[in-house]
């Protein structure tokens, strides 16, 4: 069975970082493209970056560049969303999805075919 499995989240204060990590079980993400989301109480899903199967393609929203960095270790089966800089307005759950692709990644959700189920992110003082 295909899974993600986020995890990393939590409370931090402003001006704080936190690492989220989307792990993949019963496939191998090497030949998936990651993206990850975020959707904030009352507000619609908005793609916040992803990254393409070899990791060499990136792309980010605006609202999180110079702050966001994505990555991934596909030995270790897992891609990560390195979170600098944290606002308050960054709360919300986070989840990542995955598309089997050789071309690139995108920010639409309507483009990947699996979802982990989020993590919790919440910055406050």
């Amino acid at each position: 069975q295909l899974q993600l499995v986020e995890s990393g989240g939590g409370l931090v204060q402003p001006g704080g970082s936190l690492r989220l990590s989307c792990a993949a079980s019963g496939f191998t993400l090497d030949y998936y493209a990651i993206g990850w989301f975020r959707q904030a109480p009352g507000k619609e899903r908005e793609g916040v970056s992803c990254i393409s199967t070899s990791g060499g393609s990136t792309n980010y929203a605006d609202f999180v560049e110079g702050r966001f960095t994505i990555s991934r270790d596909n030995a270790k089966n897992t891609v990560y969303l390195q979170m600098n800089s944290l606002k308050p307005e960054d709360t919300a759950v986070y989840s990542c999805a995955a598309k089997r692709t050789a071309v690139g990644c995108y920010r639409k959700g309507v483009f990947y075919d699996y979802w982990g189920q989020g993590t919790q992110v919440t910055v406050s003082s």
